[in-house]
């Protein structure tokens, strides 16, 4: 989800290391300093755009301003497009470098709100995108109303596009492209269900692309599996900054900077150690009764997600029915908040009676078990559920043992018996 996912990328702690800014909509404590705050301290130029940390309440937790910095957002450009934010996150960029004292190196976050829903319905098919041009993965049906969503979702990452393009050639113009290490990224995975918010492969797999014409050797593809807290390991060695709260457990980042990697001229596999990551969840939004969570935690490596359902018995898209007024429930279906409002959601909701139509709606919606394993090389839609099967008990254990240890030695509460904090 969005806004633990910016916290774990402004701080480079997972989010059950950061209290509150690890869940939904919460607060973010200021005693976990921030790599904008950090760079700001040593001399940079800092600012941003468009969405930075949020949604939440930072002032509650002793910030000044947003946790991702200065805002810059008084220029405005009319996308005559429903659900792209009128925020012309260029132009904001440009006024960013024109009002940067001589001299003074920069950091910038470009926060786009693109794609995020609401994505405007047909968009897609009126700029002259075709359904055979969508690319269905295999948990969703694949259908015309399936297809023109998923162009309205291309739709909307192009807008961002056009203005990450502009903001490169920005960069260009002032001499400064090949001194700037520029990383592009997604706070979650896109925005159908069984998709974001939730930690198969289509949702904690997000894009990656990083440039550093100065130090980087461009046109490679690098497999390493790699993570968000890896990347404020990335900037702040970048920035050449060290973090005050190094040797402090309770404080300090645990990323691996990726630094080493963008200087190698090597392709695929470049450093063996890095053998997995970890991702996870509490809450994405206000879906089951009472606000409860639905917690995972995750371990991506090479060829396996492994994911421990800490309440099975909960709803992993939200409760079906939602409370309409104090003791009166809606209708079935009528739910799946986690689940952002979308087409694709409608017509499986709608449709979920039919046989061709069935399965997705349950892949979705349905509760799962305590722990699933999925070899991602061979079925990336995470639909074969091996921690069930035998044959594979001795993946699972390794990978049970190894999620233990980590989350034990972080401090996460819910490994160690304090879960119902988060709730």
């Amino acid at each position: 989800g969005c806004s633990p996912s910016r916290a774990s990328l402004l701080t480079g702690r997972y989010h059950w290391m950061i209290e509150h800014a690890g869940t939904h909509a919460s607060k973010f404590d200021a005693k976990y300093a921030t790599f904008p705050d950090l760079l700001e301290k040593a001399g940079y130029w800092v600012g941003y755009t468009g969405k930075g940390w949020g949604p939440g309440n930072y002032k509650d937790g002793g910030f000044k301003r947003n946790p991702a910095g200065p805002v810059f957002s008084s220029r405005k450009k009319n996308p005559r497009i429903k659900g792209i934010s009128s925020t012309d996150y260029a132009a904001n960029f440009d006024d960013f470098l024109r009002q940067r004292p001589e001299g003074k190196p920069f950091c910038f976050w470009l926060g786009g709100h693109e794609p995020h829903r609401v994505f405007e319905k047909g968009i897609g098919l009126n700029q002259g995108r075709k359904l055979e041009d969508a690319d269905v993965p295999a948990f969703l049906p694949d259908t015309p109303e399936i297809r023109s969503d998923i162009l309205d979702y291309y739709a909307e990452i192009e807008w961002f596009d056009s203005h990450l393009a502009r903001a490169l050639k920005q960069l260009e113009e002032i001499g400064e492209l090949d001194n700037t290490l520029v990383i592009v990224t997604s706070d979650n995975g896109m925005a159908f269900p069984r998709a974001k918010a939730n930690c198969f492969e289509f949702g904690v797999h997000v894009p990656l692309a990083i440039m550093w014409p100065g130090r980087a050797k461009g046109g490679r593809e690098v497999t390493d599996p790699v993570g968000f807290v890896d990347l404020t390991a990335t900037i702040l060695e970048a920035g050449g900054v060290t973090h005050p709260a190094l040797g402090q457990a309770a404080l300090a980042p645990v990323g691996r900077s990726l630094v080493s990697l963008l200087e190698s001229d090597k392709s695929g596999r470049v450093e063996p150690q890095r053998t997995h990551v970890f991702s996870g969840r509490e809450r994405h939004s206000s879906s089951r009764h009472n606000n409860m969570t639905y917690p995972q935690r995750c371990l991506r490596s090479d060829r396996h997600i492994y994911i421990r359902n800490f309440k099975p018995d909960r709803w992993p898209a939200g409760d079906p029915q939602k409370f309409v007024s104090p003791g009166k429930l809606g209708p079935m279906h009528g739910g799946y908040h986690d689940i952002d409002a979308c087409p694709s959601l409608t017509f499986l909701i709608e449709n979920r009676a039919q046989p061709g139509i069935a399965r997705y709606f349950h892949w979705s919606v349905d509760k799962r078990s305590g722990e699933e394993l999925y070899d991602i090389t061979s079925d990336p839609a995470c639909l074969n559920n091996l921690a069930l099967d035998p044959t594979h008990y001795k993946t699972t254990q390794m990978y049970r043992d190894k999620m233990d240890v980590y989350l034990k030695k972080t401090g996460d509460p819910r490994a160690l018996g304090q879960g119902n904090i988060w709730e």
